[in-house]
């Protein structure tokens, strides 16, 4: 679960396959390409609309957009796995808070594109733009091969928190584990909004956006508020425990080809690392186990694999009972409620919304209908979110029973953002640039007996 594996030639070898794939979505057909089939209608009064599909400027924006995400991910990747540097990985996350974050106004990015994704796989007759596509594959991609160095620095939500942590505090283990589920929720509620067509939950809830705009309601700018003020004492609050394309990274990131590293070799086991750590991604070494706790491991890790298939169907029964306050989030459904109200004389006037459909002459019937057909849709969609809600909380479970070997301090694959701030507080590291002699290194807990002069041997 440490280090590189494969070597440097495999890292470039990484990178190169990487950047075929992204070659490869840079010739996805774009929608600006697309010719005019029909020829609009002869009436004088027929006034052709204004096209959405971005225009010269706007597709240059979008390779622009591409070619900086591709150079920020190869650079934060570099800098987390080969040159150790956290002053590059910093540089990076500044300089990409800039760009994505104020200059792009936080526009095309990975979260939203989570939902077009969605849209997609529901209904093939919408369309991917490229940039949105590279903008959701490739950071995965990146992951798959290095870890989340997406989230260490070229993300500007997880930028825009990691430079304002001032005193963070330790959180509990476990409620750690148990808020790092919400993520996972947050992400099944959006992909079935995003499916049905009800609602874009991360566009429309995104806490930072109204920082980089300079706009935005003031709901809005309250809980942006309320995530920064918390990050200065609590790590990445929204990316630890909110963010859905961080839920997905988290499931690359544990299977990457290579990761950042803690120590450069053995570790001495001095806890230095750990306290450094402000977002709890670093895990001890695993105790010696007699064989009686080990059996009684076994026996209850198999328990809670057995319990897996019942919190599924639990989870999607419960989601069953959800569909009908789910579908409300969908217009038409919300559409035909209030044209229902109406029509019963519960509800005096009409709306903006009851009053358009009115004026379009059909009938209420046919309104009904397709809302019962958006509820049964809903519906079913709910059951399998629920099902995946349960789904996690059994893995969840699994996860935490499982024990892993391990011999020194390393990384939660899963939840380390590769941040690089436990490098310098290594004496391997600092001893491997020669900041501290071998003599004063200190001893190796493990062998050697506990460290008691590691602040002072590291000059603090």
């Amino acid at each position: 679960m440490t280090g590189s594996r494969g070597g440097w030639p495999g890292v470039v070898r990484a990178a190169h396959r990487i950047l075929a794939a992204a070659g490869l979505l840079a010739t996805y057909p774009l929608q600006a390409r697309a010719l005019e089939r029909f020829p609009p209608p002869e009436f004088e009064s027929y006034k052709i609309p204004v096209t959405t599909v971005p225009g010269a400027p706007g597709l240059f924006y979008e390779y622009a957009d591409v070619a900086a995400l591709l150079v920020a991910l190869a650079a934060a990747s570099y800098f987390a796995i080969r040159r150790r540097s956290r002053a590059g990985l910093l540089g990076t996350s500044l300089a990409s808070l800039a760009y994505f974050g104020l200059w792009r106004k936080g526009c095309v990015c990975p979260i939203g594109a989570i939902q077009n994704v969605a849209l997609i796989l529901a209904d093939p007759s919408e369309t991917l733009p490229a940039a949105v596509a590279a903008f959701f594959f490739l950071p995965i991609l990146f992951t798959l091969a290095f870890g989340r160095t997406f989230c260490a620095s070229v993300c500007p939500l997880g930028a825009i928190q990691d430079i304002i942590v001032v005193k963070p505090v330790a959180v509990p283990r476990p409620l750690e584990h148990a808020l790092g589920l919400l993520a996972y929720v947050y992400l099944g509620a959006g992909v079935l909004f995003a499916a049905t067509g009800s609602a874009f939950l991360f566009c429309r809830y995104d806490p930072f956006v109204s920082f980089f705009r300079l706009s935005g309601s003031a709901g809005m700018l309250a809980l942006g508020v309320s995530f920064l003020a918390a990050g200065m004492f609590v790590g990445r609050p929204y990316c630890r425990y909110a963010c859905p394309y961080g839920a997905l990274l988290r499931l690359a990131s544990w299977a990457s080809r290579w990761h950042a590293r803690i120590a450069p070799g053995e570790c001495d086991q001095c806890r230095l690392c750990e306290e450094s750590c402000p977002f709890a991604a670093i895990l001890p070494p695993s105790p010696a186990e007699r064989p009686r706790n080990r059996r009684e491991g076994m026996g209850l890790l198999a328990g809670l694999v057995a319990l897996v298939p019942a919190l599924v169907a639990i989870g999607a029964f419960a989601g069953l009972g959800l569909g009908g306050a789910f579908s409300r989030m969908h217009a038409t459904v919300r559409l035909s409620d209030r044209v229902a109200l109406e029509d019963s004389g519960v509800a005096k006037g009409t709306t903006d919304a009851s009053e358009a459909f009115r004026k379009t002459g059909r009938a209420a019937a046919e309104l009904h209908a397709e809302a019962a057909t958006v509820v049964r849709k809903v519906t079913a969609g709910a059951a399998v979110f629920g099902g995946f809600v349960g789904l996690v909380l059994g893995l969840k479970l699994v996860s935490l029973s499982v024990k892993w070997t391990r011999t020194g301090y390393e990384p939660d694959r899963a939840r380390c953002v590769s941040c690089g701030r436990c490098f310098m507080s290594c004496p391997r590291e600092r001893e491997r640039l020669g900041l501290l002699p071998v003599a004063e290194r200190p001893p190796r807990s493990a062998k050697e007996g506990v460290v008691v002069t590691e602040g002072a041997a590291l000059g603090r």
